[in-house]
């Protein structure tokens, strides 16, 4: 009975939120605040009482988290960003968060490991389930021991809250309507994935190469030092503080050749990575920027999207194409 009643709901909500959400490509007033936190900041929203969203896996969280932090089950879930169409997964999704406590109501921080997409995906996530106030601490549980804060270790629960989401569509795009978008002025792509992946030289879906007009801007390029996920695979590095972002004034420059007033649609290969570089052109001042979570998985699965393969120019930034021998991050 409690099922039939929390989807009969979830309907109303949906249809309720739908003549609010405005037209495809219209802006959103969510999180008009910065988006990237410290340490310091996530100190000062705990003690107002924010929610701490911990998006690492479970095993990870029960070894340790930040004090209060909340693990919601099946986070895949929610991190993929079911549509509207999929009942079933936002009736899931909307479970989860109740039984976790996560209210999307409140000031909500969200965290993983230093640079991880995973704390951007469940930004992202938050905002399109109706959340308004929520911020990623980039730093992550990394960057909170560092400063020399407690941790907690266990299964950590919130008291259950009643969560009723309303997916906002202007956060994301389908494949039909990125089509729908190829060679428009006033539009503008993003790939996150390595030169290899946007070349074609690397190929991880039945279609090698990328949309045809995007510009490749690596996520890594985000962080301090982008070579550091290989640095440490190769054991050249022993921290992840090469995985901090840029300073504002470097990213701003990474990314001077966009125009922040375009939508602006950001893909890698399944929607994570590009989580990130979504977040940071929102910390940035993009105001329309859509995720497509679908991303090079489903764009090159489907016989009838166009494909480009090749290099591509180097318009999107300053600091040009990464060196020849970086290798691929998965």
């Amino acid at each position: 009975m409690h099922a039939v009643i929390r989807s009969a709901l979830l309907l109303a909500s949906l249809a309720l939120a739908a003549p609010v959400t405005g037209g495809i490509g219209a802006t959103t007033e969510a999180n008009a605040g910065p988006v990237v936190v410290d340490a310091t900041e996530v100190a000062a929203a705990m003690a107002r009482g924010a929610i701490v969203w911990d998006a690492r896996d479970a095993a990870a969280f029960r070894q340790a988290h930040l004090p209060g932090a909340v693990h919601v089950p099946e986070p895949e879930r929610a991190l993929r960003l079911p549509t509207v169409q999929e009942f079933s997964e936002l009736v899931r999704v909307e479970r989860n968060f109740s039984d976790a406590g996560l209210d999307l109501g409140r000031e909500i921080v969200v965290y993983a490991h230093r640079g991880s997409p995973l704390a951007y995906a469940a930004y992202a996530a938050a905002q399109y389930f109706g959340a308004r106030r929520v911020v990623v601490f980039h730093d992550g549980i990394d960057g909170w021991q560092e400063a020399g804060r407690p941790l907690e270790a266990g299964d950590a629960r919130r008291p259950a809250v009643a969560v009723r989401i309303a997916p906002d569509p202007r956060l994301s795009v389908t494949t039909d309507e990125l089509k729908a978008r190829l060679g428009r002025p006033d539009v503008q792509i993003v790939d996150a994935r390595t030169p290899a992946e946007f070349s074609g030289r690397d190929v991880r879906a039945p279609r090698g190469g990328h949309v045809p007009g995007a510009v490749n801007i690596p996520y890594e390029w985000n962080w301090a030092d982008p070579d550091t996920a290989v640095k440490l695979a190769r054991r050249q590095a022993t921290d992840t503080r090469g995985m901090a972002l840029k300073p504002v004034d470097a990213l701003k420059h990474l990314y001077a050749g966009l125009d922040p007033t375009k939508e602006t649609i950001v893909y890698c290969q399944s929607g994570g990575r590009a989580s990130e570089t979504f977040g940071v052109l929102k910390e940035l001042g993009f105001r329309n920027v859509r995720l497509y979570k679908l991303s090079w998985s489903a764009w090159a699965a489907r016989p009838d999207t166009p494909v480009e393969t090749g290099e591509g120019p180097q318009i999107c930034c300053a600091t040009g194409p990464v060196p020849a021998d970086q290798r691929p991050v998965p």
